[in-house]
């Protein structure tokens, strides 16, 4: 009888020390309370009452980064939350040098994530998120290193401006694009100015050019629906009345001069 009972306390004892950890788990072992290593996945043995396991995952953490209330470099205010992917490399580490250090984690990344978007303007906040993420990666993991933390990347998740800013900012997009349509219609007319001088300076080399310019007109106006034909008057019909006038004043000119030209001549 004391044999079986004594069969049952070791196969308690054996039992009450059996562990299992699967693959994405580590054990630390602490041997009266001091550090005894590391056990890997699979099944595994500590003494009971002596040792004591301490699972730590390995497997990537995805962390939301609450929203944090930034004031920015140019003095605007804003509410910037982000995304922490990070894992734990030295399981030991993870449980010696810190208390919790998924809680630890969060509470770096959010200081760090306030201080980096303050040092930073609205517009670098907005335009530059790629180096902005680089650096709170750098710090955040440099400063989680001593815990064996390995933080892989950090995004921007949300930036929520002001709607005093919102209406700012579109106004500024309209202005632009305002500016570049005025800017293109002045092109547009220079173009055109340009053109239509290109196309006098031909008319006029040539002395019938006008003329056939003016059928052409006509014709396109006679092709239309319009009900109302529109006849150009040849100006060069109307040039020896032009010449005549011309000269008639010239002569009007010259007599009202006292002397005329012969007394010019004479002196």
């Amino acid at each position: 009888m004391s044999i079986l009972i004594a069969v049952g306390v070791v196969l308690v004892f054996v039992i009450a020390g059996v562990r299992i950890l699967p693959e994405y788990e580590r054990g630390v072992i602490f041997r009266v309370g001091r550090f005894a290593g590391v056990r890997s996945a699979g099944l595994k043995w500590i003494i009971p009452g002596v040792d004591r396991m301490v699972r730590v995952g390995l497997r990537e953490i995805v962390m939301d980064v609450p929203s944090q209330e930034v004031i920015t470099r140019d003095n605007v205010s804003v509410k910037v939350n982000a995304v922490l992917y990070f894992r734990v490399l030295h399981p030991e580490k993870a449980v010696i040098q810190v208390e919790n250090y998924l809680y630890g984690t969060s509470q770096l990344s959010q200081t760090t994530l306030r201080s980096v978007c303050g040092q930073a303007e609205l517009d670098q906040l907005l335009a530059d998120r790629e180096r902005i993420n680089q650096k709170l990666q750098e710090i955040i993991d440099q400063q989680t290193e001593p815990w064996g933390v390995k933080v892989r990347a950090v995004e921007l998740k949300q930036i929520d401006l002001p709607q005093e800013m919102q209406r700012v900012m579109a106004k500024q997009a309209e202005a632009e694009r305002e500016k570049r349509a005025k800017v293109t219609l002045a092109e547009g007319e220079l173009l055109a100015a340009q053109r239509l001088a290109d196309a006098a300076r031909t008319l006029s080399s040539e002395s019938a050019g006008l003329q056939l310019r003016y059928l052409q007109t006509l014709g396109e106006i006679a092709g239309t629906n319009s009900s109302t034909t529109i006849f150009p008057f040849p100006i060069d019909l109307l040039r020896p009345f032009y010449e005549a006038n011309e000269a008639a004043v010239q002569v009007s000119a010259s007599d009202a001069v006292p002397g005329g030209a012969g007394g010019t001549e004479e002196g």
